[in-house]
């Protein structure tokens, strides 16, 4: 009856955790994410020329999709003659629960020379789209989820397009909030390059119970035969 058994806690593992898609992304169009809810917020001091933008194809393409289909930025976001960049891109207002995960890609220049680096955050607080109004703010994102490339390596930020994934915990009964992406460069004299993100996701685990105990009685009664024998 092993072999039953196994079965059984198989089909339970995947009847408790299905996974509900709460967002999708892949950039197809920057200029519009504004009216898909979407937020960004240019901290950065002094101020430069460029925010979030469409993919450069002749950088690099996208993960998926049209080439040009990822978002964009730069060390320019920062001025020509030096700064911090804290450049933000927020997602539209989910409902965030724990266990939720957040999928991302995103890559830099190959080969680093000038390093980049992204943090991940959280804000729980409904709509709010604070992130403070300096380089250093962060506003109502008090929640650190991630920061690719901590140390600013020059060559930490992966130069190929790599999967990233956050996961939520911690915060009790399910709240609504946003998720952000911040790009975030001391001294752009010396760091910053060129990043994208691409591919987003975010899922949800939705219990079942009604297949659960169904599930469950099956299993009993499968060791119980077991046992039996």
């Amino acid at each position: 009856m092993r072999s039953v058994t196994i079965l059984l806690l198989g089909l339970l593992a995947r009847s408790v955790a299905p996974a509900a898609v709460l967002l999708t992304e892949g950039f197809d169009n920057v200029a519009a994410l504004s009216g898909a809810g979407w937020t960004m917020t240019n901290n950065s001091l002094p101020p430069g020329s460029t925010g979030w933008f469409q993919g450069v194809t002749g950088i690099f393409s996208a993960h998926s999709g049209a080439p040009d289909s990822y978002v964009a930025a730069n060390f320019l976001n920062a001025d020509v003659n030096g700064g911090n960049i804290s450049n933000w891109l927020l997602t539209p207002v989910l409902s965030v629960s724990n266990g939720d995960m957040l999928r991302f890609f995103t890559r830099s220049m190959d080969p680093g020379v000038f390093a980049d680096r992204l943090e991940v955050r959280l804000s729980t607080s409904d709509v709010s789209t604070d992130v403070g109004a300096t380089d250093d703010s962060v506003g109502d994102f008090t929640s650190l989820l991630a920061t690719i490339n901590p140390a600013m390596s020059p060559a930490g930020y992966p130069s190929s397009w790599t999967m990233f994934a956050a996961t939520v915990s911690g915060i009790g009964a399910p709240l609504t909030g946003r998720y952000a992406f911040r790009y975030f460069v001391p001294d752009t004299l010396s760091n910053g390059d060129y990043i994208g993100i691409d591919s987003v996701s975010v899922e949800t685990a939705i219990p079942e119970p009604g297949t659960l105990t169904m599930l469950g009685l099956g299993l009993a009664a499968a060791v119980f035969a077991g046992r039996r024998r």
